[in-house]
Formats: C-alpha cells, structure tokens, sequence
C-alpha cells in the first residue's frame, strides 16, 4: 500500500492554519521592481492573519517576451507585475531573503501556457509554491495549440518534481474564463489537472474554485469539489483555494467590499482553507501594497466570524455527478491523462462556453437563470446526466443576454450605492480610499 508523502512548507503552513481553524488569505499581487514587490511581501507578511505571499508575473514574461521585459525595466516604465525571468534567479532569491520562510510561504502566479524558462527560474530562487496548469493557461490566455502546452506542462512537472524538496502546484481549473462556466464543468477540469500533476511526479496540490453567481450553488461547488478530490487525489497532500469572484468587478467601493465578504463567508462556510483576495479598486486599476492589505485585513476579520456549514445541510443540485460523470468519461479517452485532455478537447467532450481558442469546440452554451443560479443551456457533448440540469432551462443565449450576465454581478453589488438603498456596511469595513 502506497503512503501518502510528506507535505512541503506550503502546504503545512495551510494544514496548520486550518487547523487551528484560521482562513489562510492571499493577495494577487506583482510589482515591476524589487524593491516595491520585496515591501509589497514583507506587508502581507506583516498582516496579522495567516497569509500567503504572492508574486504575480507580468504579461511580458506570461508569454516569454523577456527582451520587451528587460526594455521596461531599463525606460523605468510601470509593469503589471514581477518580470521575474529578467530579474533573474540570483536577484529573485536575494528579494526573497529574510522575508519567505516556514511562517510565510511565498507562491508564483503567472498565467503561462508555456512556463518551462519561468519554473527553472523561480526553482533556482528557491521558491516552492506556484500555479497554472495544461488547459487552465492555455485556452483562456493564449493561441499555445493544446497538445503543445500539455506536453510543456509535463516537462515543467518533472521539473519541478526533480528539485528534492516538494514543490505546491495549484490548478487554475476552477476558474477557467473567470466566469460562465457551470460549476461541474470547473470542478472537473481541476481535479484532471490535479490528476495531471499527480501522474507527473507531483504530490504537493491544490484545487481550485471561483466564486459563481449564487452562494448556495457555491457552497455546494465547493462541497463537490472537495469531496471529489478526496476520491481522485486521496494520495496526495491537497487543499482547496477559492478565487473571490473573476468576472467584472464592482466599480462602487461598497460593492467591492460586500462581494469580498461574501467570497470569505463562503470560503469558511465550505471548509475550503485558503482564499485568494480582490481589492476595491479591481475595475480600474491594479492595487496599492496598501489596498491589497487592506482587503486581506478585511477578508480575515469576516472569515473569524463565519462558522462552516457541513455537507449535509447543503441542497443536492447534481453538481457532484456532473463533475464526476466528466472527469471518469474523460480518463477514458487516452493512456494517461495529458492524452485523454487532448482528446476530450478534441471530440468537445471538454468544451469551455464562449472560449474562442482554437482548441476548444465552443458548443455549449451556459446562463445565470432567474434564481442567479449559473446552469447549463446546452451542454453540446459534455458527458453530463442532462436530465436534472437542462430541465425548464432551453432558452437561447443572445449577444444582448451574453453582455448581461457578464456584468451581472457588477450590478447586484452595486445597485445598493448607485440607488441610494442602504443595509448596514459590512463590519469593518471603511468608506475612507486609502
């Protein structure tokens, strides 16, 4: 009988703080040089809540133009992020001194679908946390053909699984697009993306989920979610992480505040251990150090109020046979997983609504129903049990109907500002910009 290996620093920092029954929160944060993105650490560091730090890449180095990365550096132009390939392994280590460690784990976010020159640098660093994966970065950030990013993705996790010392590896799966995917179809992708990992040497793992459109399918998602990768991960050491929502933000500061407590009442209520944070100035511009700490502080502070809710209490939608009819159908299709990916993309058996990559057959279709629930309208051929999801629900998606739901949060959350309607603000929180 295979045991299970023992957990890297990322994931026992995790296992400790839920433990102890703490939310662990995380930043999407990335600043261009080393000495803003070292403060930026060492603010988040500083919290006073079980954290994680974050050091986001920027587009350039996304998509492996370092020479356009290396020229913005030297005009002194802003950067969405940490160009960490042009910084180099050397420089990257020396930021992290001092500052990432057993109490604070430092993760790599990138959104690459061709990552091998960024992992071999950020291994070299010493870093031993980062995140992606072979569908989750290509379909939705780039032209990669599939087949292409999967087998980059199989050498980056022998890569990875060579350095000694376990490294976490966290599938984006579950926020492909960001929004409009049926949560089956999420939980699915990463699970296989996990199982992916897993088949590549990798036993340090997460799985992902974004916040939807209704909190009660959430926390069934998730519940799913977590039960299904006890069945299909149950060797590997793994945790859960949810994305507070993906899609187009509130612009109105009180709506940023209220969907982010909503995303931390929802990540406790379902067990899941870690949180990734958006801050109130999502829909314009990307974030101060402060901002991001502001809205970890605030996430924090929600999530010590909030108690989990078990699994039994939940409705039964049919997410969890969903998922799992997906992902058994889809292992089917090849001798290992990255094949059976290929494949399933192939035959549209996988297919991502209203993804334009040239790998994806973009056949099914989704919608937010009356209820703010997000369903299936024609599920093309995904292999779903269509019977509980399709009933009462064959209405076409427009162009009109598409820009609707796509802003469809944006408006819920804030409509309170924007008619003058007030309930109370969510506890500590502060109308004052920073």
């Amino acid at each position: 009988m295979s045991t299970r290996p023992s957990p890297g620093r990322f994931t026992r920092f995790i296992r400790n703080a839920s433990n102890e029954g703490k939310l662990v929160v995380q930043p999407r944060m990335g600043f261009g040089t080393v000495d803003q993105m070292r403060a930026g650490l060492k603010a988040v560091g500083e919290v006073s809540a079980p954290t994680v730090g974050t050091i986001t890449v920027d587009s350039y180095t996304r998509v492996n133009d370092h020479a356009s990365a290396l020229l913005a550096l030297e005009r002194a132009e802003d950067l969405n992020g940490f160009p960490l390939v042009t910084h180099g392994a050397a420089v990257t280590r020396q930021m992290l001194a001092g500052i990432a460690g057993d109490e604070f784990p430092v993760q790599v976010r990138h959104g690459s679908a061709l990552p091998g020159e960024l992992f071999a640098n950020l291994t070299k660093a010493g870093v031993d946390a980062t995140e992606g994966g072979p569908v989750s970065y290509c379909l939705p950030y780039s032209r990669v053909p599939l087949a292409q990013a999967v087998a980059a993705w199989a050498e980056c996790c022998e890569m990875l699984a060579r350095t000694g010392e376990p490294v976490h590896l966290e599938s984006f799966g579950g926020c492909m697009l960001g929004q409009l995917c049926p949560p089956s179809l999420l939980i699915a992708l990463s699970i296989l993306e996990g199982l992916f990992f897993r088949e590549h040497g990798l036993h340090d793992i997460s799985v992902s989920y974004a916040q939807q459109t209704h909190a009660q399918q959430d926390i069934e998602a998730l519940h799913a979610l977590r039960a299904l990768a006890s069945d299909w991960l149950g060797d590997t050491n793994w945790h859960s992480v949810l994305y507070t929502y993906m899609g187009v933000y509130p612009r109105s500061r009180l709506g940023a505040y209220r969907l982010l407590e909503a995303s931390a009442r929802l990540a406790v209520r379902s067990g899941t251990e870690r949180l990734i944070v958006k801050t109130a100035v999502e829909s314009s511009r990307i974030p101060s150090i402060t901002e991001n700490v502001q809205a970890l502080e605030f996430a924090a502070s929600v999530a010590e109020r909030e108690t989990v809710v078990e699994p039994a209490a939940i409705p039964d939608s049919g997410i969890y046979e969903e998922a799992q009819a997906i992902i058994t159908h889809t292992l089917t299709l090849g001798s290992d997983v990255g094949s059976a990916l290929i494949r399933a993309f192939e035959l549209g058996h996988l297919d991502v609504p209203f993804c334009l990559h040239q790998d994806n057959a973009n056949r099914c279709r989704a919608r937010i129903d009356s209820r703010g629930r997000l369903t299936w309208v024609n599920p093309g051929a995904v292999p779903i049990p269509q019977a509980r999801s399709l009933s009462g629900n064959q209405q076409r998606v427009t162009a009109r109907g598409l820009i609707d739901m796509l802003s469809y949060i944006e408006r819920r959350y804030d409509r309170e500002e924007l008619t003058g309607h007030q309930r109370p603000a969510p506890q500590g929180w502060s109308s004052a910009a920073p």
